[in-house]
């Protein structure tokens, strides 16, 4: 099978975005994350449209390019081996750091692997569909169009604003270590299944330009507007209907960034490859990594963006790095 570069591409990027993500809490609110500046003068309260606008896509599209290789992997290797790596993959480096998180906190804490938790079930859900369903292994009839999309979005979006009158955003159930947020978990459910739909399908590689571009725009315009939200009538529209118009922007602009990876960034070279190897590791460890470096430069002053800027850089480089250097031992690249 030919590899997608452009979703290796995508996915690096992706996780940058995720460190540069939890970096930049301490400076915005602090809410939830275990370092908060000693610096008073570090703060950044209007970056919280960051926040917002990633929080309401790039986990789902985390999910979405996961659930695109899950078919392929499962026709390569049956039932049992597709299951038994997920273990490894998954389960494996999420109890790893489950552990030192509890016994740091003194809790059943299972941190930024709730995905790895989530992702493992849905493929296992997946995977006894396919064991019952010998039928769901055929070809896939759908084809990738812009009311398709709609549909998707439609879906998440009255679905994920009736969770929120019960679940609001950032309100977590704890299962003892499996843990999830209601108000984005159908999100992804429909993402990975939209993922799954594409892999079946070979949407991503046939996506024509028409639909990609739309989805682009509409996903790019929807972020703009939620990063133009500071009181008023927009404001309160956005915050009332939030889990509607967050639906919208994630099928649309996940959507939309698969297609501009592949147009503009489906390179292969020595970097990148490097890279795109290293990017699952460096999301698995980056939250370590980012802890030592806040607290390292904690006294340190160069300005509130200028900190958070050498906080980012610094921990970006080396999750990558000590993931390479981890890879090295034998064994260890089954895991990481």
């Amino acid at each position: 099978m030919q590899r997608s570069y452009y979703l290796d591409n995508l996915k690096v990027m992706l996780t940058i975005l995720v460190i540069a993500h939890h970096a930049m809490i301490p400076f915005a609110d602090g809410e939830g994350w275990a370092y908060h500046p000693s610096i008073a003068e570090e703060t950044m309260p209007y970056m919280w449209h960051f926040l917002s606008t990633n929080a309401a896509f790039f986990m789902g599209l985390f999910f979405m390019i996961s659930g695109y290789f899950v078919p392929k992997s499962f026709d390569r290797q049956g039932f049992a081996t597709f299951i038994w790596k997920k273990v490894l993959r998954l389960l494996v480096p999420m109890a790893l750091i489950t552990a030192v998180l509890s016994l740091a906190t003194g809790t059943p804490e299972a941190g930024h692997t709730w995905f790895l938790s989530s992702l493992f079930a849905f493929c296992l859900v997946y995977a006894l569909i396919r064991l019952v369903c010998k039928r769901c292994s055929g070809e896939q009839p759908l084809k990738l169009t812009l009311p398709l999309l709609m549909v998707f979005a439609v879906v998440m979006g009255v679905g994920g604003y009736f969770i929120r009158q019960f679940y609001p955003q950032n309100e977590w159930i704890h299962l003892w270590v499996y843990k999830f947020e209601p108000a984005h978990y159908l999100q992804y459910i429909i993402m990975f299944a939209l993922g799954v739909l594409a892999g079946h399908g070979n949407w991503f590689d046939k996506m024509s330009d028409f639909v990609g571009r739309v989805a682009l725009i509409i996903g790019t315009l929807l972020c703009v507007g939620n990063y133009l939200r500071a009181g008023g009538a927009w404001d309160g529209f956005v915050w009332h209907w939030f889990g509607i118009y967050e639906s919208f922007l994630c099928v649309f602009f996940c959507v939309g960034l698969v297609w501009l990876f592949k147009k503009i960034a489906n390179w292969n070279g020595k970097f990148w490859q490097w890279s795109a190897s290293q990017a699952f590791g460096a999301y698995v460890i980056h939250l370590f990594v980012l802890l030592i470096v806040q607290n390292l430069l904690d006294k340190l002053w160069i300005g509130v963006v200028g900190k958070f800027l050498l906080v980012t850089v610094l921990a970006v480089t080396f999750s990558f790095v000590i993931t390479w250097l981890l890879r090295l031992i034998p064994g260890v690249k089954k895991v990481l």
